[in-house]
């Protein structure tokens, strides 16, 4: 099979602010040459290329990997829920962490370039699939639900961007090689509601696992209209409701851990997970490994034969304690003294102390090791290395009664929302609320997407995001959206920073 390196891999590089002295190495910069995908199983297995993208990749430079990372640092850390203190000298680097906790991030923070790469390395791979299919064999119609399926995995980046830095370059066609410059965030939240709506009627219908499919797209334009207020000041709760009643065929899992075994392809709640395998060789969802501590594997085996754990991110102080006790749901996070499995006696930490995970955490820059509660979500499961198989949950269904019980509130008729929490909370073992208003909805959220990397984004459509909290005065509203990397910036001089950066 030839590679055939095209001019548009300079542009690859300059949005990605990658050095283009080997462009050999990246994937995404590659067409494969006319004697592949002119079959249909061929094109199908450029699209799975562009799946295998949402999974994320190490950039050699920021040194970040899955797309837990990018989400999870960017959405929760930044968010009233979780956080990544200075443990010593673990979890420093630069002051990265420090930074997003305490909103005082820079255009130079390493987290944001990484997540900027992230998603333009997949638009990139998903612009040169287009280009192979546009060139392809196959016919006007065999390409169409092809065309739809790129264009949402693709408006899904954008999404993203849109969320997180706002004012982004659309780029679309593999082939030009022009320096972009920024469109509003107008612009990118009208091309990502057009690419959406336009690919529903080539989609397929149906529940389909890990595959962009109407369902899917529904899904995305809701959580879109949901935020629609916050991202460009025009509220569409209607609109938000009229997708949520599209979304057929899911229900709630009986069992809310169900949705984060190993194995969590078959729940019925799931309507779109990015799919890992780290046996396969993909890079693995390691989200439960980052948060426990180096010691914790003891406590699920005498022999310690369960993944290594770096001992980082967290809940911070108050989130576990904002959970009644027969919340089911509050096992998702761990406190308390670990107990070993080869000393039926708790853990010795390196400094002496019982490992005893605590909700308080003093000191925000010098946390001891055993303080703050532990995510808890994802199954824990012998002989998987750091790098696990879970596929990470990006929506389910929960989500859709969420938003329709909210959309009523913002609407005025919250007894409409009752029926949807009244699932929820049924579920999780806990009584109904006396009233439904905006503030429960607000805790809802919270108690049931924790460590789920959406909390940003409710956090800054309640309004919350720019009070105080934890760690964190009072927030400028420009940083409601990220600024652009200063490292795109100079490689790019057509593009303008956000304001107030």
């Amino acid at each position: 099979m030839k590679v055939k390196i095209t001019a548009a891999a300079l542009l690859s590089c300059l949005l990605l602010n990658y050095s283009c002295t080997d462009l050999d190495e990246d994937l995404y910069d590659r067409v494969e040459d006319g004697d592949f995908g002119q079959t249909p199983s061929e094109v199908q297995a450029l699209v799975g290329g562009a799946y295998s993208s949402l999974r994320g990749f190490n950039d050699g430079i920021t040194i970040s990997y899955p797309t837990c990372e990018y989400v999870f640092f960017l959405n929760e850390v930044a968010s009233d829920e979780a956080t990544i203190p200075t443990r010593g000298t673990d979890w420093f680097d630069g002051g990265q962490y420090q930074q997003i906790q305490r909103h005082q991030w820079t255009p130079q923070n390493g987290l944001l370039l990484s997540a900027w790469r992230y998603a333009y390395a997949g638009i990139a791979k998903v612009n040169s699939i287009i280009y192979q299919v546009d060139r392809s064999g196959l016919s006007e119609e065999a390409k169409a639900p092809i065309y739809a399926e790129l264009k949402s995995i693709r408006a899904y980046y954008y999404y993203n961007l849109l969320d997180w830095f706002g004012n982004v370059p659309i780029v679309t066609n593999f082939e030009d090689t022009g320096l972009p410059t920024n469109s509003t965030r107008q612009q990118v939240y009208d091309f990502v509601e057009s690419e959406w709506l336009a690919a529903l009627p080539h989609l397929q219908s149906g529940v389909v696992y890990s595959k962009f499919t109407k369902n899917v797209v529904y899904s995305m334009l809701a959580r879109l209209y949901l935020n629609s207020e916050a991202f460009i000041g025009v509220a569409r709760w209607q609109d938000c409701l009229d997708m949520c009643q599209q979304v057929s065929g899911y229900s709630l899992t009986p069992d809310f851990f169900a949705n984060f075994l190993t194995e969590n392809q078959t729940s019925p709640e799931i309507i779109f997970a990015i799919p890992y395998d780290h046996e396969a060789g993909t890079v693995g969802n390691y989200m439960s490994s980052m948060s426990k501590h180096y010691l914790h594997r003891f406590t699920l085996s005498a022999t310690g034969d369960y993944p290594w754990s770096a001992n980082g991110m967290c809940a911070q102080p108050g989130v576990f304690s904002s959970f009644e006790d027969i919340d089911r749901r509050k096992k998702c996070m761990l406190s308390g003294e670990q107990i070993s499995l080869a000393t039926n006696s708790v853990i010795v930490m390196d400094s002496g102390e019982p490992l005893n995970y605590t909700e308080d955490i003093v000191n925000f820059t010098d946390a001891k090791q055993n303080e703050g509660v532990r995510l808890d979500k994802y199954e824990d499961k012998a002989g998987e290395t750091w790098e696990r198989d879970h596929d990470l949950v990006v929506i389910r269904y929960a989500e859709i009664l969420m938003m329709q019980a909210e959309c009523y509130v913002r609407l005025g008729s919250p007894d409409l929302a009752a029926s949807y929490v009244q699932q929820i909370r049924t579920r999780a073992g806990v009584e109904m609320p006396a009233i439904i208003d905006l503030d429960f909805i607000d805790k809802e959220l919270l108690r049931e997407f924790t460590f789920e990397g959406r909390r940003r984004t409710d956090n800054i459509r309640f309004g919350t995001f720019f009070q105080p909290w934890w760690e964190k005065g009072a927030t400028d509203a420009t940083r409601a959206i990220y600024p652009i990397p200063a490292n795109v910036l100079s490689t790019n001089p057509n593009l303008v920073q956000n304001p107030g950066y």
